[in-house]
């Protein structure tokens, strides 16, 4: 499944994006129960809760979708409401308040070689908070206080249920999903700091999504192309093959230190092709537009604008 959360009027409600289609969850549950006074089950509302509950959210997901499917098939009348074209649907970031965004530096031995820096021995491990977070089609903002802002292309793990000194064979078992997550980062002031936290979690400095592809469909998460565009130039163009640390190790690792919670949001470092490793460099302006593609989860882009002082 690809799921999305989609704004509808003032409230979020979790879609399925199916043949260039958003199906509205909480819609297609009314028609289900036949009933409009029906409570709509709090999962369908709350992406970190479908989650956490994904024993119950999974599977009464594919029923509805099924009887979505069905009832279209017999051309009954009366349901449009329940799905919208994709191009018209606002889609927000997957997830807006995810207990822990950890990211993970220097994970490509390319990008290693272009930043300067020797491939490190274990992960090097970073976070970015909830404020930086955004979604596609959502601008990111160049602060007022750097003139070096860069961008990341990365795949990202979205963790499906607790995890805590789990070994790497089971990794897998506690990941719900992926999605892409593109880690834009002040250089400036993440060098000139001696540590990274400033210089990476600004606000809106974690575009994220359009969507979460569960576990299931992504079957080879170290076989994903992986790319960043630039006002329509390529800029990254990688494979997750070239992971240095590959998921299940970053899973286990972290494990060890602290519990992982559904609904955590993991990002797995870089390929090369970064602004800082060019010669000219290349800084992020206002009126770029960006774009990251993994191969079996989509696209998310996101215009770039000068930050309001």
């Amino acid at each position: 499944m690809k799921l999305v959360t989609v704004r509808e009027g003032e409230r979020h409600s979790i879609g399925i994006i199916k043949d260039n289609q958003v199906l509205h969850l909480a819609a297609i549950h009314h028609l289900y129960v036949s009933s409009d006074h029906n409570e709509v089950p709090a999962f369908l509302s709350d992406m970190k809760i479908f989650i956490e509950q994904s024993d119950k959210s999974l599977p009464y997901t594919t029923e509805l979708v099924n009887f979505y499917e069905n009832i279209e098939q017999k051309g009954e009348s009366g349901y449009q409401d329940a799905a919208i074209p994709l191009a018209e649907a606002e889609i927000l970031a997957p997830l807006s308040q995810p207990e822990k965004i950890i990211c993970v530096g220097l994970n490509y031995f390319d990008h290693c070689r272009e930043t300067g820096m020797e491939p490190p021995a274990s992960p090097v491990i970073f976070s970015k908070y909830t404020n930086a977070i955004i979604g596609d089609k959502q601008a990111i903002e160049l602060p007022v206080n750097s003139k070096e802002v860069d961008f990341e292309a990365e795949l990202a793990i979205v963790i499906g249920k607790e995890a805590k000194h789990i070994s790497e064979e089971d990794a897998e078992d506690y990941i719900f999903g992926y999605t892409i997550l593109n880690d834009i980062s002040a250089r400036d002031l993440q060098f000139t700091d001696g540590q990274w936290i400033r210089g990476k979690t600004a606000d809106t400095f974690a575009p994220i999504g359009p969507g979460i592809v569960t576990r299931d469909e992504i079957r080879g998460p170290h076989r994903l192309d992986i790319s960043l565009t630039l006002n329509g130039e390529v800029m990254q163009d990688s494979n997750t093959s070239n992971l240095i640390f590959s998921i299940p190790y970053i899973v286990s690792f972290l494990s060890q230190s602290m519990t992982l919670k559904p609904g955590d949001v993991i990002a797995t470092g870089t390929p090369p092709g970064v602004g800082m490793g060019r010669d000219p460099k290349v800084w992020l302006k206002k009126g770029d537009q960006l774009a990251v593609t993994i191969e079996k989860i989509g696209t998310l882009s996101n215009p770039v604008m000068d930050a309001e002082k």
